[in-house]
């Protein structure tokens, strides 16, 4: 299995934009994305890398298609 790539919450959040999500919401530091029925939660700290778990869900989520 391939390594997933580092990411940071700014990285994720175009990834989630281009492939058409739109945000929801903001709680605290977490922003919540909406796409038909998928539902996306990136937490927002100051440029810090998001953890593989994170990655791996936005990049399930993009290559939905």
């Amino acid at each position: 299995m391939p390594k997933l790539p580092v990411l940071t919450a700014k990285e994720a959040e175009r990834i989630l934009l281009k492939a058409g999500f739109i945000l929801l919401r903001t709680k605290g530091s977490h922003r919540i994305y909406l796409r038909n029925n998928d539902k996306i939660v990136i937490p927002f700290h100051s440029n810090k890398s998001l953890h593989p778990k994170i990655v791996k869900s936005v990049l399930e989520v993009v290559n939905q298609d």
